[in-house]
């Protein structure tokens, strides 16, 4: 009869899988604390900040007030919204993390490139929150209102009114992360610039199909996120032909 031993390849890949694990824990531990204390500091500004995102709907309503159907929705709603407030705001803290968890298997061209990937995938987020506020919802509740049949009054519920604001708010965050996406799978080797140009009339086509499931059934916020999500197809194009030629640049040997 004779033992097992184990190998030290053994030992290094369960000891690698394991401090992964930890590290991974400790990122989502960060990830917690601070959308937690973020939401605890925007606690007593939960009212306010009702008033700041339900703006665009009251201005537009005939009485300029909702309603609240449920018994505890005045308490609830902008108990939630001010928990989904304080995930936006953390966002740059969630990105972080997840590029600090990753940072390690990369190589330092790969950590001077995934930099200015991290940079840009918050600001586009953050463009897409904008667009869905600034742009999106006067439109969208100025449109719901002027088709409003006569005899009939636009009363909206202040929990349906969360529900439809958070949809479309994560719709464009998301949405806006195009380039990034579009990048990372030309630097991954999993396409070509000029694969993804010639794919252009499917991404039209997409972008219009995924506008009709993630926003309300009008043509103009369908409209209003799928003309984005393609311009930013085509700028993510651009910029993944420009690193392309810089990487080319790059593993060129020099001439002496």
């Amino acid at each position: 009869m004779t033992v097992e031993e184990d190998t030290p390849e053994d030992d290094l890949a369960e000891g690698t899988l394991l401090s992964h694990l930890v590290e991974l824990r400790s990122r989502l531990i960060k990830i917690a604390a601070a959308v937690i204390l973020l939401f605890v500091a925007l606690l007593p500004f939960s009212q306010r900040i009702f008033q700041i995102v339900s703006k665009p709907l009251v201005e537009v309503l005939p009485g300029q007030q909702m309603i609240a159907t449920a018994v505890a929705s005045p308490l609830l709603t902008p108990f939630k919204l001010t928990f989904f407030v304080a995930l936006i705001v953390a966002m740059p803290v969630v990105l972080y993390q997840v590029w600090a968890f990753i940072a390690p298997g990369l190589y330092r061209k790969e950590k001077h490139f995934a930099i200015p990937l991290l940079a840009s995938s918050i600001l586009l987020f953050y463009a897409g929150v904008a667009f869905a506020y600034f742009v999106v919802f006067p439109l969208v509740f100025g449109f719901f209102t002027a088709i409003t049949p006569p005899g009939v009054e636009m009363m909206t519920d202040i929990s349906a009114y969360l529900d439809f604001i958070t949809t479309i708010v994560l719709a464009f965050g998301i949405a806006f992360e195009v380039p990034v996406a579009t990048v990372l799978i030309v630097w991954t080797g999993l396409t070509t610039p000029e694969k993804l140009g010639k794919a252009r009339p499917y991404v039209f086509l997409t972008a219009f199909v995924v506008g009709m499931l993630l926003t309300p059934p009008d043509i103009i916020s369908q409209t209003l996120l799928a003309v984005p999500v393609y311009l930013l197809y085509e700028v993510g194009i651009l910029m993944a032909r420009l690193i392309a030629k810089k990487s080319e640049k790059d593993t060129e040997p020099d001439e002496n």
